[in-house]
């Protein structure tokens, strides 16, 4: 068995960004009104100074985030990879910080797919690969190769197919 040295070449969808940007911007807008809510309560309780500061300060991370999200996920998208041979699953990630996994086939205890509304609107899927104690996930990929993934995933490691 050789493990494969060079980097794995398959990417996410380009809707990937989309996906993140969308979740970032629920997560942004959920963040924003609890802020907006401690303003107002700021107001009405009349809280020490020092409380306010704090505040301004939080909206101020708030705007730095929603900036660094525009990056981050065009970085993300650029430097995810994953790719697969009968023996094992080779997953890269990270811009800053690379993280590469190998992941033998043999350790494979089940695969699924899964999307929620965001991949869904977009035709995506993830797939989810368990072994024992960890669990691995390829965001973002169209529908029909998540599930053919899936499958031969399935395949290679000996693990039944759900039915779909």
């Amino acid at each position: 068995m050789e493990v494969m040295m060079e980097p794995p070449l398959q990417r996410l969808s380009k809707d990937s960004i989309k996906v993140w940007l969308w979740k970032e911007a629920i997560e942004n807008i959920v963040g924003s009104a609890v802020l907006v809510l401690l303003f107002i309560l700021d107001r009405l309780f009349s809280w020490p100074v020092w409380a306010g500061w704090i505040l301004y300060g939080l909206v101020g991370l708030t705007a730095v985030g929603m900036i660094w999200a525009v990056f981050r996920m065009n970085l993300l998208h650029k430097h995810w990879r994953y790719g697969m041979n009968a023996d094992f699953l080779y997953i890269k990630s990270g811009a800053l910080k690379e993280e590469y996994k190998v992941i033998p086939m043999t350790k494979v205890q089940s695969v699924s797919t899964s999307e929620g509304p965001l991949l869904k609107k977009y035709e995506l899927s993830s797939v989810e690969v368990s072994t024992i104690g960890r669990m691995h996930v390829i965001p973002a990929l169209p529908k029909a190769d998540a599930q053919k993934l899936r499958r031969q995933i399935a395949l290679y490691s000996n693990v039944e197919v759900e039915d779909e």
